[in-house]
């Protein structure tokens, strides 16, 4: 396994080089590089979170210069198709497909995508519910509910902030750990079903920060309407995604 891990930037590194050697455009180098990759990654040749083989490799397998490999990495990265960080290799980032027809916690969702999803606790609280919390979890003005703000994370980077809303006798004490649904099947109070509500906006600067893009960047907002299975409200939470690294899919039906 491990020499198996220690080969695959190798065997990207000739693909690209095929993949570069096919191209017989006429734009500078370094286009054509990063165009080779694009190409590879967008075949699914090379997946997500793949590690890219280095620099020095990539000019070795290529006869390009150093700058010219760089210039095309750093192309590859403005566009959001890979990504870097201090002290590793540079390696492929592709969109998450998230269906809209599955309820899934963001922790589950990550695991069953073999990633490593964390969170960074905002605040955790508890205290009496909003008029409107009173309406949507279907609870009295006295009783308590527990309010919880994470951005949650894949590989370490930051794709979505979280706001989330239920009644404090669901989750019990404590601070929530990783997954607030796993608390809440622990207790008895598994969500069963859910409404969402999308609509596109742009990140102000304080989203902007916590998720690590531009301010206004495209963000898609969801708000979520959690039951149990015998129609209790249990959960509402407002979210707000990255959208350059999430896709939405739902299957439809044609209604005869």
């Amino acid at each position: 396994m491990e020499d198996q891990i220690a080969t695959q930037p190798r065997l990207l590194a000739d693909r690209i080089a095929a993949a570069l050697a096919q191209d017989a455009g006429e734009d500078p180098l370094y286009r054509r590089l990063a165009r080779a990759m694009r190409l590879l990654i967008a075949a699914s040749e090379m997946k997500n979170n793949d590690n890219l083989p280095s620099e020095r490799r990539l000019a070795e397998v290529t006869g390009l210069s150093r700058v010219t490999v760089r210039k095309a990495l750093t192309a590859l990265a403005e566009e959001g198709i890979i990504g870097r960080r201090a002290g590793a290799r540079a390696h492929v980032v592709k969109d998450i497909d998230q269906s809209l027809s599955v309820l899934i916690g963001f922790t589950a969702d990550m695991r069953r995508r073999g990633a490593d999803g964390r969170s960074i606790l905002l605040s955790q609280d508890v205290g009496l519910p909003t008029p409107d919390e009173v309406i949507l979890l279907g609870i009295s003005p006295t009783d308590k509910v527990m309010r919880l703000s994470r951005v949650r994370l894949a590989e370490d980077e930051p794709l979505a902030i979280e706001h989330a809303v239920v009644p404090a006798n669901a989750v019990g004490d404590g601070v929530i750990g990783a997954s607030l649904y796993d608390r809440l099947r622990q207790n008895g109070f598994r969500p069963f079903r859910a409404l969402q509500r999308l609509r596109v906006g742009l990140a102000d600067a304080e989203e902007a920060r916590q998720l690590g893009v531009a301010p206004g960047s495209p963000i898609m907002r969801i708000e979520r309407h959690a039951f149990l299975e015998n129609g209790r409200p249990i959960e509402v939470t407002r979210s707000s995604y990255r959208g350059d690294r999430y896709d939405f899919v739902a299957e439809m039906q044609i209604d005869e």
